[in-house]
């Protein structure tokens, strides 16, 4: 239960406690600051505490925005104070120092003293056209209140519900009715997680609807796409509709879109494996660049996060075709954001083949990730920013360096990316030139040296935010090449599992380091190698195994990996100490 002091000389007719009443605070009323500092001792530690001003004019919405955001300890707009217990401290330390100050009062209202007074940083929602005064006399008060009457709050919270900024299929074919589904479910006490499971559920029947290779499971699967892609909508909208954030939901969102995703790959493998075509290689290729087109999003968000001089010309000129609007949505589409990307692939599910569904999506994904990595690479060249330790930090755990780089780091004079794109192409090209041969365990050797060598300095360089996407590709790359080359039944869907989870866990390192709670444990990337030691690993396996042999090992080696990744996720996700990672989601 939270707890609302309301302060200041009340106003006959205001409807406030009601109000406070109505978002869940229960009301307790101060005569002077002296009752409100000992009434604010006798709320326990452990709840929300607001200060409020009885002569409050506003939207409730406003009061909501202001006084139950669970994201922030300390919150403020016009007229009211709120803490949440991470911000009890500095809440009494304001009000303790107001209390006992004598003299002219140059602000009338105690909460808005109370907010000046806070030695700490505190959140102000932006409130826009939503109003929240404190008026002083009857006529300012008939104003606000005629402002208040103005603007319709609840129109306000539904589009605000929407994010700012998203994809051109899901700006205007999805979010004009999905924000009413977002209401309807905020108003039968649903929350943002019940909604982000049933997505889950609805993507996961579809992959099953495509496994049964029936032009009818593709159909069913094709729209049930489409659904789960509507509420994966709807759980947003609803948490921002309702402010229901939680480090629970911050783990579902940042990981179930990728789930859904590649569980439906699968699906569609399955589906045309039973009418005779095996497209477990498509799959899993499309699975390996998706993964490392986000890596490429991650690792230069990353790595420009708080650096210094980040202009660029290429910078300016986006900016300037910003200012045209048709160039802003044609941008959006051609990065095959995940709306446009969901929707070609219930489309062509329904009306197509999975092969065909397949090649359109890597032909497209690939036009993608072009497009836009030699953007960013354009940018970093001609910006001349300095990087942080903690971007160079950042990226360092983005790489996934295991136990074998840490042996054999040793500072050298060649750029980070030079390195890493070297060390992956070796070890690419020679398990597609010479698969699983003892040459290519050579590569993965060298792979490991040159992988020691990219990361032995600070990653600061201009060009370093590629280094980690360069080791996704060489991973994932090659897995794919020698499972593929095996031509063995089940190799290909082992393999399929083991970079789904090893992709898990680096989706799961890049929110973490998103919510500044850093990267996974150290123990855990030893435990599961490190990018070159898994490498090096399915590469021996490769070469000393029969293939039938490969298959187990590969499938043996998915589970155990996912098992350990899954267990520490899940334990720090679900910890009271987790951070709340609602960003206004990944538009790739």
């Amino acid at each position: 239960m939270s707890t609302a002091i309301l302060t200041g000389q009340p106003v006959p007719g205001s409807s406030i406690e009601g109000d406070l009443r109505s978002l869940g605070f229960e009301v307790c009323i101060a005569a002077d600051p002296a009752d409100t500092e000992a009434l604010l001792a006798q709320v326990p530690s452990d709840q929300r505490v607001a200060v409020v001003d009885a002569r409050f004019v506003g939207h409730l919405h406003a009061l909501r925005l202001g006084l139950t955001d669970p994201r922030f300890p300390l919150a403020a707009i016009p007229g009211a104070v709120t803490a949440q217990p991470a911000g009890r401290q500095a809440l009494t330390r304001a009000l303790a120092r107001e209390t006992s100050t004598q003299g002219t009062l140059l602000v009338d209202s105690l909460a808005d003293r109370i907010t000046g007074a806070l030695d700490v940083d505190v959140h102000r929602p932006e409130l826009g056209s939503l109003v929240a005064a404190v008026p002083t006399d009857p006529q300012a008060r008939n104003e606000a209140r005629q402002a208040v009457a103005a603007v319709d709050d609840e129109a306000v919270r539904l589009k605000s519900a929407v994010k700012a900024r998203d994809g051109f299929f899901t700006t205007f074919f999805i979010s004009p009715y999905s924000r009413y589904i977002a209401r309807w479910c905020a108003r039968r006490g649903l929350t943002p997680n019940q909604v982000t499971t049933a997505s889950l559920l609805t993507a996961l029947i579809a992959a099953g609807c495509a496994a049964t290779g029936t032009r009818g499971g593709f159909v069913a699967a094709g729209v049930l796409l489409i659904a789960s892609f509507v509420l994966d909508c709807t759980d947003g909208q609803l948490a921002r509709y309702s402010l229901q954030y939680s480090t629970l939901g911050a783990w579902l969102d940042a990981t179930f879109d990728r789930a859904k995703e590649y569980a439906y790959y699968a699906g569609l493998a399955l589906g045309a494996a039973r009418g005779g075509d095996d497209v477990w290689a498509l799959a899993l290729g499309a699975m390996v660049l998706q993964t490392c087109r986000h890596i490429v999003d991650f690792s230069f968000n990353e790595a420009n996060h708080d650096a210094t001089a980040n202009t660029s010309p290429t910078a300016a000129l986006s900016d300037k075709l910003d200012s045209v609007g048709w160039t802003v949505w044609l941008r959006r589409m051609i990065v095959l954001p995940i709306g446009e990307r969901w929707a070609l692939i219930a489309v062509l599910t329904a009306v197509a083949t999975p092969r065909i569904t397949f090649y359109a999506l890597l032909i497209g994904c690939a036009f993608a990730a072009t497009y836009t990595t030699a953007g960013r690479v354009l940018r970093s060249l001609t910006r001349k920013a300095e990087r942080t330790d903690r971007a160079a930090r950042a990226l360092a755990d983005l790489a996934d360096s295991g136990p074998l780089v840490e042996l054999l780091a040793r500072k050298v004079p060649v750029p980070a990316p030079l390195c890493a794109a070297a060390g992956g192409l070796v070890v690419v090209t020679s398990a597609a030139l010479w698969g699983a041969t003892w040459p290519t365990v050579l590569a993965a050797l060298v792979y490991v040296a040159l992988s020691a060598a990219a990361v032995s300095r600070p990653l600061k360089g201009a060009l370093d935010w590629l280094v980690p996407p360069f080791f996704r590709a060489a991973e994932y790359g090659t897995v794919l090449i020698l499972a593929a080359e095996s031509e063995v039944n089940g190799v290909l869907p082992a393999a399929f599992g083991l970079v789904a989870a090893v992709a898990y866990h680096h989706y799961d390192t890049v929110y973490r380091i998103r919510g500044n709670a850093g990267a996974p444990p150290h123990w855990l990337v030893r435990a599961i190698g490190g990018h070159e030691g898994r490498t090096l690993v399915v590469v021996v396996l490769a070469v000393v195994l029969t293939a039938a042999q490969f298959k187990v090992a590969l499938t043996v080696l998915a589970v155990a990996v996912a098992l350990v990744v899954l267990v520490e996720s899940i334990r720090f996700w679900a910890s009271a100490g987790a951070p709340a990672v609602h960003d206004e989601g990944e538009p790739a």
